[in-house]
């Protein structure tokens, strides 16, 4: 077999990255002492690309929503086949997502985890769109949207980012509307599938326990070499500040619900990586369950237990967000801004910055210790570029100037957007 490459991670975990003839990548990531395994299998294709080039060089516009659509579609295969029912029979646990980059469809399961592998490979390799297929989704996924169109927690977000961004497609909801949908036609699955499902732009992972070379021998049988093919991206240029400061909207909700977001530079690769780690380490000393503020917008009941915060990162955007739930969302602002200047001015304290680079590091250790964590921790590097367990060594080597140097150029009061849902009728 080319192409093996051996990573060493934590004690007892380990990850091989083989680059099987088809053109696929495999990691493979043995976990010593477990009894169950967890596989994904994804692709390098999300709701953020809005076109692609055939391996044949055909150009084609994707409609709003396309990738998730697809996902739904591969788990029905030819004669009506269903993959649910086949994993069913093998007594694993099957699911998929998609995201704004990716795609991925995956299994967990204690038996018969070969069966449950191969079944994997054969139906997401397999797509069979009909006219009256798509049609029987389009209906479904419809449904679908008019669900998230009423969701507060989906609206809340959605009504940030699109208010933060002007040009780039993550301002658009991942299912698309149904308009868009209906726009979907065999041919547009099939195209997007052909340049996107190439297996040079996909990868398998899986860790826990199972047969590293009988998953080989099923590839060889089932994967056929794939056509040479590189996938072409568009470029969107998108300007540093939002599009809007604040957005608002009423739904049927008991408290409002906010989403203050912080606009910043994307990175890419190791960069984006390490700056999303540090991003969250700030987030945390600004206002996380162990700091002063949070304490002080708790007791108030300005905040509660609901809050939050995230970075958001990925292909060609990067934000930072705090949510939650409150009587007057607009406060809780002004007291984060004023936390973060203050923070600016006098400096990040050595302790806290101690206190949470161990809490950081721990809670990525820990993850280490499920299946499930060890497969997209692997999965979330390969897409990054980074090596399998590399987050561990960029995690380690953050020092408290960077953080501060980081706080200068981050979460800045003029980059920063507030969504608002309020309770229907007030």
């Amino acid at each position: 077999m080319e192409n093996c490459v051996q990573y060493q991670g934590l004690e007892g975990i380990s990850c091989e990255r083989v680059r099987h003839p088809s053109g696929l990548t495999f990691l493979f990531c043995p976990m010593p002492g477990y009894s169950s395994a967890y596989a994904l299998f994804a692709t390098n294709y999300g709701s953020v690309d809005t076109s692609g080039i055939t391996p044949e060089g055909k150009y084609f516009t994707i409609p709003d929503g396309t990738a998730h659509f697809l996902e739904h579609k591969l788990f029905e295969g030819k004669e009506g086949e269903d993959a649910f029912s086949l994993f069913a029979k093998t007594g694993a646990s099957a699911n998929a997502y998609t995201n704004f980059e990716n795609t991925a469809y995956l299994f967990s399961a204690s038996d018969h985890v070969q069966e449950s592998a191969e079944i994997l490979m054969r139906f997401v390799t397999s797509p069979w769109f009909t006219e009256e297929n798509v049609a029987k989704e389009q209906g479904i996924i419809g449904q679908e949207i008019r669900m998230y169109d009423d969701s507060p927690s989906w609206q809340v977000f959605f009504g940030m980012l699109t208010a933060m961004y002007v040009q780039n497609p993550v301002r658009t909801d991942i299912a698309g509307t149904v308009e868009t949908i209906a726009q979907i036609t065999p041919q547009t699955l099939y195209d997007c599938y052909s340049s996107y499902y190439n297996l040079n732009n996909m990868v398998y992972v899986i860790a826990g326990n199972f047969d590293r070379d009988g998953i080989l021998a099923a590839a060889d049988r089932i994967l056929p070499p794939a056509p040479a093919h590189q996938v072409t991206r568009s470029v969107v240029e998108e300007p540093d500040l939002p599009g809007t400061r604040e957005v608002e909207k009423s739904l049927p909700v008991a408290l409002p619900l906010f989403h203050l977001g912080f606009k910043e530079r994307p990175k890419e690769g190791k960069e984006a990586v390490r700056m999303s780690m540090m991003d969250e380490m700030i987030a945390e000393i600004c206002c996380g369950e162990a700091s002063p503020l949070y304490r002080r917008l708790y007791d108030s009941g300005l905040i509660n237990a609901e809050f939050g915060s995230e970075a958001f990162v990925g292909r060609g955007y990067r934000c930072n967000i705090f949510a939650g739930e409150s009587r007057e969302p607009k406060k809780v602002r002004d007291e984060i801004l004023d936390e973060l200047a203050r923070l600016r001015r006098e400096g990040i304290p050595q302790a806290d910055f101690d206190r949470v680079k161990k809490q950081n590091y721990g809670r990525m250790i820990f993850g280490y210790n499920r299946v499930e964590g060890v497969a997209s921790a692997a999965l979330r590097g390969y897409f990054f570029g980074i090596e399998p367990f590399e987050e561990k060594t960029i995690a380690e080597g953050i020092t408290l100037a960077d953080l501060q140097t980081q706080l200068e150029e981050s979460f800045r009061e003029e980059c920063s957007v507030l969504s608002v849902i309020t309770p229907a009728g007030e």
